[in-house]
């Protein structure tokens, strides 16, 4: 791990927070991350990744028409804050619902974009989305794979509050969009 990651990571940690994040198409490393700093417990309640897309149907209660999109994000976001409720309820620190959809380099060729969208729910009727475009063959699936997980973080660390930021390692062509949207849910 980087110390870069591990710094953030340590933050996070110190930070009062609760969270559960659930990923599928790529995050697992940012997950790898939280979990393998000492103090996870501190802030993770869950972590998640419905891979297959019948357990991402069943995580998010329906079939959405891409899986790797905003609207699949918000939906893993609003379904982890809403079990953050149940599993923390009588917790005083923030509750987060993050939810990564993404679809990376793979062993086949890929006929959609390489890409990946973040949607955190932090319970006040927002969700905060981002969405990368990665330019489809620049990197292996590792590096979009950390590039991906560098964003969870950095969500994560804007949802709690904190100022520090992982260096993104974006190529021409290439950043973040940031916007806001209304939650469907009550979360």
């Amino acid at each position: 791990m980087d110390q870069d990651v591990r710094t953030l990571v340590e933050e996070l940690h110190a930070h009062p927070a609760l969270v559960i994040v659930t990923a599928t198409g790529a995050g697992s490393l940012a997950i790898s991350w939280l979990l393998g700093v000492a103090g996870a417990s501190r802030t993770v309640l869950e972590a998640n990744v419905p891979y297959a897309s019948s357990s991402t149907v069943d995580y998010i209660g329906f079939e959405p028409k891409e899986f790797a999109s905003l609207e699949v994000a918000s939906a893993l976001a609003e379904s982890a804050r809403s079990r953050s409720i149940k599993l923390a309820s009588n917790s005083s620190e923030k509750l987060i619902g993050l939810g990564c959809a993404a679809a990376i380099a793979t062993d086949r060729t890929r006929k959609g974009d390489h890409c990946a969208f973040v949607s955190v729910d932090i319970g006040n009727g927002e969700i905060i989305t981002h969405t990368l475009n990665l330019k489809k063959g620049a990197r292996d699936r590792d590096g979009e794979e950390n590039l991906v997980s560098r964003l969870i973080l950095n969500c994560l660390a804007a949802a709690t509050g904190l100022n520090s930021r992982l260096n993104l390692p974006l190529l021409a062509g290439e950043q973040v969009i940031s916007d806001r949207a209304r939650t469907k849910g009550t979360s």
